[in-house]
């Protein structure tokens, strides 16, 4: 197996920077909404070193890198309170939502530079576009699966009924572990629902551009 050390090497760096991004903006939401808990805890930061977990962050997306699959992982969870949330339910939700819609909009933006430079996939520059792209989309697409803990699953919070929101909360307290059962029994499912996720949204951003 061939191994490209620099898209490695520019699969970690972006990972980190976007992850970074990712928690903090999750900080920054929460504290908007009237909960202190992240800053407390010392998340409200721009230091990866906060907010890094070892196996999500790092070991997940080189791997998938080294296999030549979508990239996608996490960080560790922004702590907050809900109960000092304004808009109940709905504030949790924001308080998600902020950390995945913040890779989609990084995603767009690289991938407008790229267009707009015009760059090539070929050269360091545009690899390191091309890759900040991919790799935003993976993260925004897997954290945005409806199963806790993830963050797509706090949007089922608010919408659903009392009875349902039980059974969530009961499986969010396995939290990592839900993680790595959807790593392992998804096998080659998850890798394709990513990849033509990706698909959808590069060919919608093409389209911004008359592409």
């Amino acid at each position: 197996m061939n191994i490209d050390i620099i898209y490695i090497l520019t699969v970690v760096m972006v990972v980190l920077v976007s992850m970074t991004l990712h928690e903090t903006m999750h900080a920054f939401a929460s504290y908007w909404l009237g909960d202190d808990t992240a800053k407390i805890n010392g998340r409200l930061t721009f230091n990866p070193i906060k907010h890094i977990d070892p196996f999500l962050t790092i070991l997940l997306p080189i791997t998938l890198a080294i296999v030549g699959a979508p990239i996608f992982g996490g960080a560790k969870p922004i702590p907050f309170n809900r109960d000092n949330l304004r808009w109940g339910d709905w504030g949790v939700a924001i308080v998600a939502l902020s950390g995945p819609l913040t890779n989609l909009l990084i995603s767009f933006i690289a991938f407008s530079v790229f267009v707009l430079l015009g760059l090539s996939a070929q050269g360091v520059l545009g690899q390191i576009f091309i890759t900040t792209v991919y790799v935003n989309l993976g993260l925004f697409i897997f954290n945005m699966i409806p199963a806790p803990p993830l963050d797509g699953s706090r949007l089922l919070y608010a919408l659903a009924p009392d009875f349902f929101r039980n059974i969530l909360e009961l499986i969010e307290k396995f939290g990592l572990v839900i993680v790595f059962a959807i790593l392992l029994l998804s096998g080659s499912a998850l890798e394709t629902f990513i990849s033509k996720s990706i698909s959808f949204f590069i060919s919608a951003f093409g389209h911004v551009f008359g592409f």
